[in-house]
Parts: C-alpha cells; structure tokens; sequence
C-alpha cells in the first residue's frame, strides 16, 4: 500500500470530497459467494485508484451472526483506516435508506431479514463514523459511467449477471427506480419471460438446470461455456436460448429509457463471446436497434469505484449520495465526471 489515504494527491482523509480534493473511501462490495473490502482513491485531477482490496468467501445461507462476523472480518483486514463514512454495495431486497436488510423468500441471506445491518457494521467496522448502503448493480453502474463503457453517457442501463440479474438505469448520473421508463423499482429480476420470473430462465440456477435437463449433466456456466466454444450443440442452445430471452426482455425497457449506453458485467461476462451475440439478437428481435451492448471495462473494479464515488462525489451529501429517484427528477445525484479510468495500483487481494 502507498503512503497514508489521501496523501498521494493532497486531499483530506476522511469526509466529504470537494472539486480539486482527494478522498480515500473504505468500502464493502457484498456478493452471495463472496465479500471484498476496499479501499479507493477518488478525486483530484486524476483517475480512480482501488489501492487495497481483501477478498474472502462468503456464505449466503449462513447464520446472520456468521455473515455479520465475516464481514466485519473483512473490513478489519484492510488494517488501520481513518475516520471515514463506509460505502456498503449489496444486492436486494434491501432497505438502502435505512440500513435494513429485508431478504424474505429470496434463497440468500435469510438469516439477515429485518436485521438493522447499518447498526451492526458501524458498531464493528473500523474508524467508521457512519455507512452509506447502495444497490450493488447502481454501484456498477456508477462506477462505468465514470471511467468505463459508458463514459460520457447520461443515460445508462447497467446489468449484472451472476448468481441472478441485477440492473441500474442511471439518468444524469443518478439511479431511476421509478416512473414509466423503468420497470418496478428498477428491477430487471422482477420482469417475467413466458409466464415466468426472469431469473427462471436467465440466472446461475437456471443455466445449470436447463443444461442437466438436456444432457443429463449438471456443470457451472463456465463449464457449460467451455463446451459450447468446444462445438456441443446443447450447450450452445442453453446459452443462445437465456441471453436470447434476456435481450428481448429488455429490449422494450431500452427503448423507454433512451438508453445511450447498455453496458453488462458480472461473471458470467468473462464467456462474452457466446454472451454477447445472442444478448445482441434478442435486443434486435425485441425492437431495440441501439445500443448494442456492452461488456464492462472494469468488470472487477466498477462496483469498487462506483461505491466510493456514491459516498464522496461533489454531491453526494443529498440523500446519502446518488440515492434512487423518479425519472422526472433530473440532476440529483453525484457527478463523477472528474474520475476518469480506473488504475490499479497497490492491489493486495488475496
């Protein structure tokens, strides 16, 4: 790790970021497999730098006692940090404003339901004088807008695919949950294909189970990848079938929106060479001609940029940052346009 947060380009240590200023943020990126905690250099003149991450299993189906514990485990291994507002990024249910998990009949972290999560963790992280909760797919989102593929785009759809679906539709830098452009809360996961809910056909669960039931063999997606580029029809099918399905499922929510920029990451991303084509035909059946998606450019880093920007950009004071909002509302969140490309620096994950 470089010198102390904040010193490589003179900004404050902890607090709110300022135009010219820059900011070291700690945050938690929480996935159903896995939690990482970071630390991520934001503002100034010059790019985004992650300078620490620590990476550690996590198990979605554990007591909320052992999820709490491994995440403040997390934190901890950053080592010493200062006094700073913690950005958390989870996926949903999730109460974001007032710090609540709300996991009930969704298949993970069903231990956690109705905990106050933002009471625990700022009790447990280190230096923490408060946390700032953010949907994981906005966190994404935020974090390509700013110095990825969707660069210089006020209208940005953000999809995430791993265990499930996750989506962001950012307008003028903030998260839309609401209004016609969108679907309920913003939420591609709650769409139907066929009469049935979206992630039925486009998820983790859903690929592996489509492709037992046509060869009689169960293997994870990579696997599943790696037979398709090896020529085994079924395999193809099973891929070409559920991102077909996504595309034309989003297609009309693009169209609504206005998207300027339809960028995609998670996982699975890393077989965007079988992905990305059938997601590209099942826009086009669907009536979306434009634009064509695309794979994050920081598929590991986005989310971690996203996140410290959310806490420490310009504006983020209002409603804890870039919070969700209605389309009519335009202009409210944080403008990230300062950050520019993501640069690894002193990574130290594990």
């Amino acid at each position: 790790m470089s010198a102390e947060p904040g010193a490589a380009c003179g900004g404050p240590p902890s607090g709110q970021a300022q135009p010219g200023a820059c900011l070291t943020v700690p945050l938690l990126e929480i996935g159903g497999t896995h939690v990482t905690a970071a630390l991520v250099r934001v503002g100034g003149a010059g790019p985004a730098q992650v300078v620490a991450t620590r990476r550690a299993p996590l198990d979605a189906h554990g007591t909320a006692e052992a999820v709490v514990a491994a995440l403040l485990r997390a934190g901890r291994e950053l080592g010493p940090v200062d006094p700073a507002r913690w950005a958390v990024a989870l996926p949903g249910p999730f109460d974001y404003a007032r710090g609540i998990a709300r996991y009930h009949g969704v298949g993970k972290f069903e231990a956690l339901d109705g905990l106050d999560l933002g009471a625990a963790l700022r009790a447990g992280l280190p230096s923490c004088t408060d946390v700032a909760f953010l949907n994981d797919a906005w966190a994404f989102a935020y974090g390509e807008r700013a110095e990825g593929a969707a660069r210089g785009h006020d209208r940005v759809v953000g999809i995430t695919l791993g265990t499930g679906v996750g989506s962001a539709f950012l307008a003028d830098g903030a998260a839309v949950t609401e209004g016609p452009g969108v679907p309920p809360q913003g939420r591609v996961d709650l769409l139907v294909h066929d009469g049935r809910p979206l992630e039925d056909t486009v998820s983790r669960r859903a690929l592996t189970a489509a492709y037992a039931g046509a060869t009689g063999r169960r293997s994870d997606v990579r696997e599943i990848a790696a037979a398709a580029r090896g020529g085994e029809v079924a395999a193809l099918r099973v891929l070409t079938d559920a991102f077909g399905a996504l595309g034309r499922v989003l297609a009309v929510w693009v169209r609504r929106f206005e998207a300027g920029a339809l960028v995609v990451g998670g996982s699975m991303t890393g077989s965007w060479d079988l992905i990305g084509p059938a997601l590209t035909a099942g826009l086009l059946a669907g009536g979306a001609e434009s634009p064509r998606p695309v794979r994050a450019e920081h598929v590991q880093e986005a989310a971690l940029v996203g996140a410290a920007w959310y806490v420490a950009g310009p504006r983020a004071d209002a409603d804890r940052g870039a919070g969700p909002r209605a389309d009519a509302d335009r202009g409210a969140g944080p403008r990230a346009d300062t950050c520019r490309s993501v640069r690894g620096s002193e990574d130290h994950e594990r």
